[in-house]
C-alpha cells in the first residue's frame, strides 16, 4: 500500500536510489497504490553522473509491495521492500536497461511486459 510520503526504493539502473511519492495517479480520488499502479514522486537519493538527478520529478510503476497482495487463486504475495521501476514518456517502457530484484507476473498482466522481459526473476 503505498501513498504520498511514501519513500519507495528504485528497481532500476537509471541512477535513482531513493524516490518519495507525491501523487498516485488513477483517479482524483485514489489514495493508496499497489502492484502495477502509477505513481508520481520525487528523486531523494541518487547516484552522480547517471539519467536521473536528485530533486528530478519522474513517473513510476510499483513492482514490489511491503503489504500483502492477493491473487486471484487466493493465494497472497509479500515483498521485503516498496519498490519502482522508473517509466519514460511513453509510460510502457522502462527508462532503465536492466531490473533488479524480482518482479510479480501481476506487471505482466497489467500492460508492463518490457519490465518483465527485463527482469531476471519473475514470480
Amino acid at each position: 500500500m503505498i501513498q504520498p510520503q511514501t519513500l519507495l526504493n528504485v528497481a532500476d539502473n537509471t541512477g535513482a536510489k531513493l524516490v518519495q511519492c507525491f501523487k498516485v495517479l488513477g483517479g482524483s480520488k485514489k489514495r493508496y497504490a499497489q502492484l502495477g499502479d502509477l505513481i508520481v514522486g520525487t528523486v531523494k537519493k541518487a547516484e552522480p553522473r547517471k539519467q536521473v538527478k536528485k530533486h528530478e520529478v519522474v513517473r513510476g510503476v510499483v513492482v514490489r509491495q511491503r503489504r500483502a497482495y492477493r491473487r486471484k487463486d487466493g493465494s497472497y504475495i509479500r515483498f521485503d521492500e516498496n519498490a519502482i521501476v522508473i517509466l519514460d514518456t511513453a509510460l510502457k517502457n522502462p527508462k532503465g536497461n536492466r531490473i533488479f530484484g524480482p518482479i510479480p507476473r501481476e506487471i505482466k498482466e497489467r500492460g508492463f511486459s518490457n519490465i518483465a522481459g527485463l527482469a531476471n526473476e519473475v514470480i
